[in-house]
């Protein structure tokens, strides 16, 4: 769980690179990623704060990080195995964020391995949004206008990558939102399922309850997606996940490619690829 700021651009403390990170990156953001990975695993931990109680379920670390005149903060976590009914690991949140640039989808923050008080954890740049989902659920907040198109195609975006993924927790604190309506995906501990329900059934699909199903997706990442084998993501994920875990990705893959066939038969080729 992150707090986010109501007032903040989604900006980060930038003493030494040349643009800011935005959710959604473009090219030149995208660029800059290896710079902030590099600064996650070198900067010096000047300031923390542990997140606790119920909206805090796997107890991270809110850290101020410096490193050659670069400030930024960043959130540490390390939650593995059963917490609170839920099984969590640390290295999904990695995981996710090799998967996102791999796709192209540019919708994760840099997320890295980082060791803080003498035990191994993720690493995420932290960011600063206008909102979460919740505060834009709870306060009636309309998307503008001209804002729809985007953050429409974004919110299809997620759906595919959770599909993907298999996230048993996008709620709605974990979409962050930026003063420009871009958006921004945080907390993945809890992917990477390998269940049957997992494996066999899509979250985002025909049977979504709350009526919140994958309706388009662009070309390339449906291509992305069809050349994904286990080779491919062990060599993106290293030890990140499991033999099994990987599998299961696979599985979801087979079952994204079905219900985007079945959605281009059924609604036309124009309708469903971008």
């Amino acid at each position: 769980m992150r707090k986010a700021s109501a007032t903040a651009v989604f900006t980060f403390v930038l003493l030494g690179f040349a643009l800011p990170v935005l959710a959604q990156f473009i090219p030149e953001e995208v660029a800059e990623r290896p710079k902030w990975e590099e600064f996650l695993l070198n900067a010096n931990v000047v300031k923390e704060e542990q997140f606790g109680g119920t909206e805090a379920v796997t107890n991270p670390y809110h850290l101020t990080l410096e490193w050659n005149g670069i400030a930024n903060d960043a959130l540490w976590k390390n939650p593995e195995g059963r917490m609170k009914g839920f099984i969590e690991g640390w290295k999904y949140e990695i995981a996710a964020y090799l998967f996102d640039k791999y796709l192209g989808l540019n919708m994760v923050p840099p997320t890295v391995e980082k060791r803080f008080h003498n035990n191994l954890g993720s690493c995420q740049l932290w960011v600063k949004a206008m909102m979460t989902m919740k505060d834009k659920v709870e306060k009636k907040i309309k998307t503008p206008p001209i804002k729809i198109f985007n953050y429409n195609r974004a919110l299809n975006l997620q759906r595919f990558f959770d599909n993907l993924i298999g996230n048993e927790d996008r709620h709605q604190k974990n979409y962050l939102i930026t003063e420009d309506w871009r958006i921004i995906l945080i907390d993945h501990s809890r992917s990477f399922r390998t269940g049957k329900k997992w494996t066999t059934e899509l979250p985002y699909g025909e049977k979504n309850k709350e009526g919140l199903i994958l309706k388009e997706m662009s070309k390339d990442m449906l291509e992305k997606t069809k050349a994904l084998t286990y080779e491919v993501i062990k060599g993106f994920v290293g030890n990140n996940l499991s033999e099994d875990e990987i599998n299961a990705v696979l599985a979801r893959k087979d079952l994204i490619i079905e219900y985007i066939n079945k959605l281009v038969e059924k609604n036309g080729e124009a309708n469903v690829l971008y």
